[in-house]
């Protein structure tokens, strides 16, 4: 939206003018028809009746189409257009009257037939969906047209009870070509007929394909300091661009803006430049960069000329800045100025550098690409070495994304030596292997991995082995004898009878293979006359760039593989597969039914919506949770001197950004902001025109006069309201203009003028005039998404809302109650996609939709009834790297998306909500926060206007009040409601009060888990494929609080029959240590996430959440800090967790077993481990199995404890200082002693009756406490919760 309207019109001109010209051309013509016999060419054919020249769509020739021999490992058909054309949708039929066709293909195209490209769609798509009988014709409209000569199909899926035949039409039209060709020592000039030439506006244009990836495509600037450069750099189009602004000009650091990737990949890509004043668009093919230029200036003023090709040197013909561009530009178009029609003609604005001709030359590179990181490999025989030198040699070119793969391997005589040469860890590895397993390495490069092509060349002559790569220089291995090659060398791979790849094969292009100084014949190894292969694609370099476009979200930064691409979530907020969902709640009151304390939080006001966290403090202290977000002007602010003319103004920075405010504001139920404007003969509003002397903007930078809580639109002040201003004449205080301070304070409430922005102070310029303003925090309350619900009371109704815009990422939570047996809670359906997510049985939510690779389908089955009128929270996210679904507390469940299946959802109906768009699957019962994509739904709006549905949702758990707490779950009655805190590490009637232990250094609690304890597979159906589904990802949940003044000390371990260990402990200097040990062949991953001494006597809360290798920690109310572990690995056949001492295990590190040694004394409170709360499972089951408890253990209260600590170490504190004022230092010590030896003895003996006393009191106590926890309480045997969702799963407070 930061766009002009000129360069909308700008854009619009363009389309239109394309839609006019492919109008008038009608690029819609068959172009197969007409052509010759010659113009058709084949892998294979049976016969001449199935030859390639029968495949004329809607034809019977022959033996009605072509089919390739049954033996025919890889056919394909390819048709000669005969000139290059403009094709736009290809048709296919089967052959005719047969049960042969191609059900799936793929296209390729090529302006020479050698240097082949697949024609991918806008979305990624490769493959094209066929035939599913022999005579309808399917037709496939190409989302982008192609301009090319040749067209080759490949068959990928056909009828799987007959053969593949195939019969095409392709459709399209000619088109008009200026070509130049550039040899990189030449360029053209275009000269203008005045000095100097300055444009306000700009649109360049042209077609280029690059035979290297640097080079310049055009260059122009001014003396004032004006540039414009683009040029291909690291394969990549750059475009820099400045207006006026000599800083850059003599700067060495110019800032390119970037488009595109692989563009040196010969083939023809499309760039237009686009500009208005400092707007601009850079389009290169379907990927657009808008950005707004450096400098002073909105033209572009170039002196004399505009280069392209390259930048010469003035006064040196032929001598250049930069390299020059080596290959074709096309239709090379400057402000309507068409350049190269103007060469061709020798027109005297253009004068010509070097050799530049008017006809593309064909490449001479010709790369082959391996297809499979497992089983690619090409084997060829070893050329004749030099005579007089020995050994051999080995040179090729190579580009990837993977970083390890097997590129040579080599065996050596004389025997039973070898040579591997490998990427690994992104640079290049050369091994030689020699007798009795003795092995020398030396290693090339870094980043080797980057999609660039690099050189590499291996030699072995000169008894020396040296390795080369690019321009770096070699690296080398001394040798004590010649060494040769013995059989075949292995490119790529291994086959299965010459070596063993070291650790994957290589996946990506080759080419330019020599051997001893012989280029290789690639296509005689295609046509079987040379070497072997298997899994390689000839004639074509398929590598593609996954990381363009960036589907990672929220600034995640995006990495890459061969056949799949992953996504950085390191400090952006968020998680997941590309970083959607944010891992912070999205209001206080979230954060306040998870359990958190009043303290300063980050808070995702849209979720997963593309505002970013704010920081904000939770004020949980009083019956309301307040949000309060500060700003920059937090002390009073003296005014003097100030006029009407010349007001004092003073902004008002907030802790979060405009957008994120509006948010925040619009989510709750009231905000708040209180002002106090303190004024000695300094006026409001009391002119005698009216018009204000002192205002404050609002939100939106908009004029308020109403002042200390009036009403908006009125300038008065709430003494007016409250009638007791001082001057009953005038509306406020300080309008009395008194010489005496006085006072209009009051607060702000309107919300849509909330918060204030600016203050504007203009009477204080008199003499005695003086203010001093003070604006407090904006403060805000409630969270109206929280318990916006409808019920649905009739079958046939539903809520309906505008079509869901979520191509590529969406997700949708939820929570329903119902006791009908199933029921749709949402669909929107598309022409052929669809998402759904229902009730499908009493115990089964399903989640399903369809994108284009078939139906995909996942199911939750809970092993308790879902229908049982309580409240339940669903969770399904759909992405282009996968899917998930959550119900309640158990685990999720994932299903992977195909790497290359289509990727965006495309709906046109309307959103049904309580129903499906078939009538007779409607949902019973209700449904609350509905979210998606970050965006709450308002339902009870929706309701009222819905016949058969109504808002809100009876009953006591529907309310907005927090009845339960700290995961609790409100439990509807007959007559009022009871919390279940079976799943909450808290007790009482509402899962309020801590359960808290006191240990001593022998004390320690082991809960041992019923069963190995594992994630759960999911047998989820599904109708594709192609995709697959995973069980739960890797996770782990853990919350405690704890007392301690012991350092080291072991506060929780989990341990895993599969020797692998969760420890978190007190180190020696008291900084807090969590262990990870996940693989037991690596050293455990090991964080410390402050570095200050826990052990200091005070209560510490410890929140930690993993999800696969994201670790996320918080301490009190510090921030989430994250952690990347080593491994993703799950806990596997969990075995026990243990509170306290441990007994020494053979798999702890030495430290955490001197940790364990040493127990734990102090107060351990409110622990949690994904479902499991051992503290309470202790004292409620002392008699279990499950539960082991050693040395004395008593009930405690951490909470108690802890004030009780701090106040009496107030008290010393004051105690102390007291004493040192009435005792300067000058006494006597010996009464000192004396006295403190008689109050020793006497606390002693309080304290020991105290301890007999508390002891009693807590035993009876505790017995109170289980028969109350039990009463309250039943037991749970659900799984894993994710920590992020336990508002959902708490504040379900259950709804029940």
């Amino acid at each position: 939206m930061d766009r002009l309207l000129p360069l909308h019109l700008i854009w619009l001109l363009r389309v239109f003018s394309a839609v006019s010209a492919a109008t008038h051309y009608n690029c819609n013509s068959p172009l197969v028809s007409m052509l010759p016999q010659s113009s058709f060419q084949s892998s294979s054919q049976p016969s001449i009746s199935y030859a390639a020249h029968n495949a004329k769509l809607n034809r019977r020739d022959g033996a009605g189409g072509w089919s390739p021999m049954v033996t025919d490992p890889e056919p394909w058909l390819q048709v000669d257009l005969r000139d290059r054309m403009e094709v736009t949708a290809v048709a296919t039929q089967g052959r005719y009257d047969s049960s042969d066709w191609v059900s799936r293909y793929m296209l390729l195209y090529s302006d020479t037939g050698q240097a082949w490209k697949q024609f991918r769609q806008d979305d990624g798509v490769g493959r094209f969906v066929g035939n599913t009988n022999s005579e309808a014709v399917v037709h496939n409209k190409l989302s982008h047209s192609v301009r090319t000569r040749f067209l080759r199909f490949i068959p990928l899926e056909w009828n799987p009870s007959g053969w593949l035949g195939v019969r095409l039409e392709v459709y399209g039209c000619s088109f008009k070509s200026d070509v130049a060709d550039f040899d990189g020592r030449s360029s053209l000039l275009y000269r203008f007929n005045q000095k100097s030439m300055s444009t306000v506006k700009d649109v360049i244009s042209l077609r280029f394909k690059s035979r290297q990836a640097e080079g310049v495509l055009l260059h122009g600037e001014g003396q004032r300091g004006d540039y414009i450069t683009l040029e291909l750099h690291r394969g990549k189009l750059a475009l820099y661009l400045n207006l006026d602004d000599t800083r850059l000009r003599f700067s060495s650091s110019r800032v390119a803006v970037t488009v595109g990737s692989l563009l040196d990949d010969q083939h023809w890509h499309s760039v237009v430049i686009e500009r208005f004043n400092k707007q601009v668009n850079l389009t290169v093919d379907s990927h657009t960069q808008h950005f707004q230029t450096k400098g002073e200036g909105d033209s572009l003023e170039v002196d004399y000329e505009l280069s392209f090709g390259g930048i010469p040197l003035p006064g040196k013909p032929g001598t250049f800045l930069r390299k020059n561009f080596h290959g074709c530009i096309e239709n090379l178009n400057y402000n309507g100025i068409h350049i190269i029609d103007l060469a061709k003609r020798r027109k005297p604005q253009i004068y010509s550098v070097g050799n530049v001709t008017f006809s593309c030359s064909r490449p001479q590179l010709v790369a082959c690409t391996f297809l499979s990181s497992s089983s690619s490999f090409l084997s060829l025989p070893a050329a004749a070495p030099s005579t007089i030198m020995g050994g051999f040699s080995v040179r090729l070119q190579f580009r990837t994304w993977n970083s390890e793969g097997l590129l040579l391997s080599a065996r050596l005589s004389p025997e039973p030596q070898s040579l591997d040469l490998q990427i690994s860890n992104s640079q290049l590895l050369l091994t030689l292997h020699g007798a009795a397993q003795q092995r020398s390495e030396v290693s090339a490069g870094h980043k080797v991995n980057d999609g660039l092509w690099h050189t590499v060349s291996l030699d072995t002559r000169n008894l020396q082995i040296s390795l080369t790569l690019d321009s770096e220089p070699p690296s080398t291995m001394e040798q004590w004898e010649q060494l040769g090659a013995r059989g075949s060398f292995s490119f790529g791979g291994c086959s299965s009878t010459g070596c063993q790849n070291p650790s994957q094969a290589f996946q990506g292009c080759m080419r330019l293979i020599t051997i001893n100084d012989q280029p290789v014949n690639l296509n005689h190894v295609q046509q079987g006359l040379l070497g072997s292969y298997n899994q390689i694609q000839f004639d074509t370099c398929n590598i593609r760039d996954r990381c363009l476009p960036n589907l990672c979200e929220h600034g995640g930064r995006c990495w890459q593989t061969w056949s799949s691409f992953s996504c950085d979530c390191s400090g952006t907020g968020y998680s997941g597969a590309t970083c959607h969902a944010s891992i912070y709640e999205t209001s206080c009151e979230a954060y306040k039914l998870i359990g958190s304390s009043s303290g300063f939080y980050s808070i995702d006001p849209d979720g997963s919506g593309p505002l970013g966290p704010a920081p904000v403090y939770c004020n949980m202290t009083e019956e309301r949770v307040w949000t309060v977000l500060a700003h920059n002007v937090t002390a009073p602010v003296r005014v003097q001197g100030s006029s009407a003319l010349k007001p004092h103004s003073m902004a008002l920075n907030y802790s979060a950004s405009a957008e994120q405010l509006r948010a925040i504001i619009a989510g709750s139920e009231q905000c708040q902001q209180e002002v106090v404007y303190h004024c000695r003969k300094s006026r409001l509003f009391n002119t005698k025109d009216g018009r204000p002397l002192s205002w404050w903007l609002d939100q939106r930078g908009e004029r308020r006069t109403y002042w200390g809580g009036f009403l908006p639109g009125v300038q008065q002040c709430s003494c007016s309201l409250e009638e007791n201003c001082i001057d009953m004449s005038h509306f406020c205080n300080c309008d009395a203009d008194t010489d005496s301070w006085t006072t209009d304070m009051g607060v702000l409430s309107y919300k849509d003028h909330l918060p204030v922005s600016h203050v504007v102070v203009g009477d204080t310029n008199r003499t005695g005039s003086e203010a001093v303003y003070q604006i407090g925090p904006l403060r805000c309350y409630g969270d109206k998404s929280l318990w916006n619900a409808a019920s649905f009371y009739q079958e046939s109704s539903t809520l309906l809302f505008p079509t869901l815009r979520t191509e590529l990422a969406s997700d949708i939570s939820f929570y329903f109650k119902t006791s009908a047996p199933s029921g749709v809670f949402l669909e929107n359906l598309g022409h052929r996609d669809f998402i759904r997510v229902e009730l499908s049985s009493p115990s089964e939510v399903t989640f399903s939709f369809e994108v284009g690779n078939g139906p995909s389908v996942l199911t939750v089955k809970s092993h308790l009834p879902l229908n049982d009128r309580q409240w339940h929270f669903v969770r399904v996210e759909r992405g282009v790297k996968e899917a998930s679904l959550q119900v309640d507390q158990l685990p999720l469940r994932f299903l992977e998306a195909p790497a290359d299946g289509h990727r965006r959802l495309r709906l046109n109906s309307q959103l049904f909500v309580g129903g499906a768009a078939s009538q007779g699957r409607g949902f019973l019962g209700c449904i609350r926060t509905l979210t998606i994509n970050g965006v709450t739904y308002d339902l009870e709006e929706k309701a009222m206007l819905t016949v058969g549905v109504s808002s809100g949702c009876p009953g006591y758990c529907s309310g907005s009040s927090s009845l339960c707490h700290n995961r609790g779950r409100c439990i509807e009655k007959s007559s009022g409601y009871t919390c279940d805190c079976s799943q909450s590490a808290y007790g009482g009637p509402t899962c309020k009060e801590e359960v808290s232990v006191s240990f001593d250094r022998e004390s320690s609690v082991t809960f041992t888990f019923q069963e190995p304890f594992s994630v759960m597979q999911n047998r989820s159906s599904q109708a594709s494929s192609v995709s697959r589904e995973s069980s739960s990802r890797a996770r782990e949940d853990v919350a405690f609080s704890f007392i301690t003044s012991q350092s080291p000390a072991m506060l929780l371990s989990v341990s895993t029959f599969s020797q692998q260990y969760i420890a978190v402990i007190l180190a020696r200097n008291g900084t807090l240590q969590i262990w990870y040990h996940l693989q037991t062949h690596r050293k455990p991953d090991v964080f410390s996430p402050l570095l200050g001494n826990l052990a200091d006597g005070l209560l510490h809360r410890v929140r930690i959440h993993r999800e696969g290798k994201d670790l996320y920690v918080q301490i009190d109310q510090d921030i989430h800090r994250k952690y990347t572990l080593s491994s993703d690995a799950e806990l596997i056949l969990i075995r026990s967790l243990t509170l306290g001492k441990v007994i020494k295990r053979d798999s702890f590190e030495e430290e955490v077993v001197q940790a364990g040694s040493k127990g734990f004394v102090g107060c351990l409170s409110s622990v949690q481990f994904n479902h499991v709360a051992p503290l309470k499972a202790a004292l409620l089951n002392r008699g279990s199995s499950l539960v082991t408890i050693r040395g004395p253990l008593v009930q405690s209260n951490c909470g108690a404890l802890a004030d009780s600590i701090t106040s009496h170490n107030l008290r010393d504190q004051a105690a102390a200082t007291n004493k040192e004022k009435e005792h300067p230092g000058g006494e006597s010590r010996n009464d000192v002693a004396v006295i403190a030896g008689v109050v020793t003895a006497a606390v002693f003996i309080i304290v020991f009756i105290l301890a007999v006393v508390i002891r009693l009191v807590y035993r009876r106590r505790a017995q109170r406490s289980d028969d109350s926890m039990k009463e309250h309480q039943r037991p749970s045997t659900r799984t894993e919760l994710h920590l992020h969702n336990s508002l959902r799963d708490n504040m379900k407070e259950y709804y029940i």
